[in-house]
């Protein structure tokens, strides 16, 4: 047991487990349901929505199509970046910030490859489902492809009060973007770093005093 969890923390194994999932999940949604189709999984708290985004994650945009390529060549610029500091880490690096580093290179080259591929090997799917490598052609050029979307949680919503600082009367949904496994890897990869910052980038003086501590 005890090896296969260590073979499950290997930084490659990670990668291509997320993106074996996350690129399964996409082919599915493109492939079985229409732009904008949903339905329930939980109530009405989690909901399969499949909507499609030219930009950065959890539906954020970046300018037309010239913005849309400097995105793409910037996420494969960043991952390259990514893997490269992630295979050359020294083995004292904590186990912990390879998983981390881990996660996140494979939600960026999750999304890269939507980007990159989906316009070319799939049709439109306004009002129809995709269909792989259709006769008239892709719906877009190569980097400008649509990333896939599915996972919504709207779970309470509701107006904020008339006091409340720059929303004042406006209604709010939490939560309102709609994203994928690749966007959930990343997320909880930098939260993860966030939360243990302090143990994952002991200095080697904290580290000696630990051991000198430990040894008293």
């Amino acid at each position: 047991m005890k090896k296969f969890l260590n073979i499950l923390s290997k930084p490659l194994t990670i990668i291509f487990l997320v993106l074996v999932i996350d690129q399964a999940v996409k082919i599915w949604i493109k492939t079985t349901m229409y732009l904008g189709q949903e339905f329930p999984v939980l109530g009405n708290w989690f909901y399969i929505h499949f909507t499609e985004n030219p930009g950065m994650a959890f539906g954020m945009e970046f300018g037309g199509e010239w913005g849309k390529l400097a995105l793409s060549l910037f996420r494969i610029v960043a991952v390259s970046g990514i893997a490269y500091v992630l295979f050359t880490l020294p083995k004292t690096t904590p186990k912990g910030l390879k998983i981390c580093g881990s996660l996140i290179l494979a939600g960026a080259i999750g999304n890269i490859i939507d980007s990159a591929f989906y316009g070319v090997i799939f049709n439109d799917s306004f009002n129809q489902l995709a269909t792989f490598f259709p006769e008239g052609g892709g719906y877009e050029t190569f980097l400008h492809g649509r990333v896939v979307d599915m996972f919504w949680f709207p779970l309470f919503e509701g107006t904020f009060p008339e006091w409340f600082p720059l929303w004042a009367g406006e209604d709010y949904l939490f939560f309102r973007p709609v994203f994928n496994i690749a966007d959930a890897a990343i997320s909880v990869g930098i939260g993860l770093i966030f939360i243990f910052q302090k143990r994952f980038f002991k200095t080697p003086a904290v580290e000696v005093n630990e051991e000198a501590s430990q040894s008293e």
